[in-house]
């Protein structure tokens, strides 16, 4: 065969398939550059949410990946190659990892789902999944946990979402009630003054919403006292501990007594 037939093979060839290869190549190269792109968006987007940063780069990467496997697929569906079995192929492989892993997707759809909506944030103390205490991490899987008596418990994301979470942290403030008994021979309005004195001493306690002091019970061997104020949540334990204290030191002080459950026992003499 002379030179000049493989030049017009050459030629032919080049003129059938090489638009459709320099296409192909084209589309590699945007794509993959447009996948970077959107990957970093995602990232930017997540860091700006204060999202822990194992998270951001896993997402991230993920994100890249899933979008250049579709850049591949156009460029090879430009050359005339037929890319059904291939779609067929990583559909089937996709569907297999998904029913292996199906447990941990479903902690990272919890994941993911935690930072759409923020039900809560890291130094949260949150209760949820039949346990309680500050976030330290929020993870890919799982939400690490500190307990106040300082266990760590980890929970998987999945079930944490599932369950009912209490935020006590959200909000900022937190009310703390009270129940102090007096005995019934004891004076009711000077029972209330030294409560309300106590906590409207406290400079932990909120103006607004105001304190309240009321009689809410006439109990079977006191008389009830419900006590309500607010303060920052982080003021939460160490104002109830102080005020329980010194409305007792207080009661003992002014004579006010606190009675203990009682109950009489009447024997009466049977005879025959």
């Amino acid at each position: 065969m002379e030179v000049s037939n493989y030049l017009d093979i050459v030629y032919e060839y080049l003129t059938v398939y090489g638009m459709k290869v320099v296409a192909a190549i084209v589309i590699l190269i945007i794509g993959r550059w447009v996948a970077r792109g959107i990957s970093n968006l995602i990232k930017r987007v997540m860091r700006k949410s204060n999202t822990d940063p194992t998270l951001v780069s896993f997402v991230g990467n993920l994100s890249y990946v899933a979008l250049l496997v579709f850049v591949v697929i156009a460029a090879l569906n430009q050359l005339g190659i037929q890319t059904a079995s291939f779609i067929a192929v990583v559909g089937a492989a996709g569907l297999a990892i998904g029913l292996a892993l199906q447990g941990s997707l479903a902690n990272f759809a919890a994941g993911v789902l935690m930072i759409i909506f923020k039900p809560f944030k890291a130094e949260d103390f949150i209760e949820g999944a039949g346990v309680a205490g500050v976030v330290e991490k929020i993870q890919i899987f799982t939400t690490q946990l500190k307990t106040p008596d300082n266990k760590t418990i980890i929970v998987p994301n999945a079930k944490l979402m599932g369950d009912n979470i209490t935020n006590y942290t959200m909000k900022g403030t937190r009310r703390v009630d009270f129940v102090f008994g007096i005995g019934y021979d004891d004076d009711i309005d000077k029972a209330r003054q030294v409560i309300e004195r106590i906590i409207n001493e406290d400079e932990r306690v909120l103006k607004d919403p105001a304190p309240m002091v009321a009689v809410s019970e006439l109990g079977d061997s006191s008389v009830n006292f419900t006590a309500r104020a607010w303060t920052s949540a982080g003021d939460y334990w160490s104002f109830y501990f102080d005020t329980t204290e010194k409305v007792k030191k207080q009661f003992d002080a002014e004579g006010i007594s606190i009675p203990f459950p009682q109950r009489d026992v009447h024997v009466y003499e049977h005879k025959e």
